[in-house]
């Protein structure tokens, strides 16, 4: 895979994992409805993706219908995206964390203003895609999915 810059993403990427991905984590998934994270989660699982929320003050809860869990390691089966709702400080930390899973990742996705260029390469060189500074659930009525 190539680096990106992640000034911008060419549609057919973003369309391309949108529609490839089936089984998402939502990382800093909110149990408040007013909180973004919380209509992105319910929205991917609207759209019919497996989704497991990631809030260790949440476990064995459901947060917008998906099941809750602490930590990407305790992720009950393997995902193909990891949504990160952090602030950008925190991405390196979840990239790393994702890094340490097996099997891998296909795809970290990180919401509008987060963020983390050195980050975003450690996952890229371990072959993984990096969305950054978007969210699915604009790009994905943008471009009609």
């Amino acid at each position: 895979m190539t680096t990106m810059t992640h000034e911008s993403y060419p549609d057919d990427l973003i369309r391309s994992v949108l529609t490839d991905v089936k089984s998402i984590a939502v990382v800093g998934a909110s149990p408040n409805p007013a909180r973004p994270s919380h209509g992105v989660t319910g929205f991917l699982v609207r759209k019919g993706f497996t989704v497991f929320a990631v809030n260790p003050g949440q476990v064995g809860k459901r947060i917008a219908g998906a099941p809750t869990v602490a930590t990407l390691a305790d992720l009950p089966q393997p995902v193909e995206m990891i949504d990160v709702f952090r602030r950008s400080e925190h991405l390196g930390g979840v990239i790393d964390a994702a890094l340490a899973l097996d099997p891998l990742p296909k795809v970290i996705w990180s919401q509008l203003g987060v963020r983390d260029d050195a980050a975003a390469a450690r996952a890229e060189a371990a072959g993984l895609t990096v969305i950054q500074d978007r969210c699915p659930a604009i790009e994905m009525p943008r471009l009609g999915l």
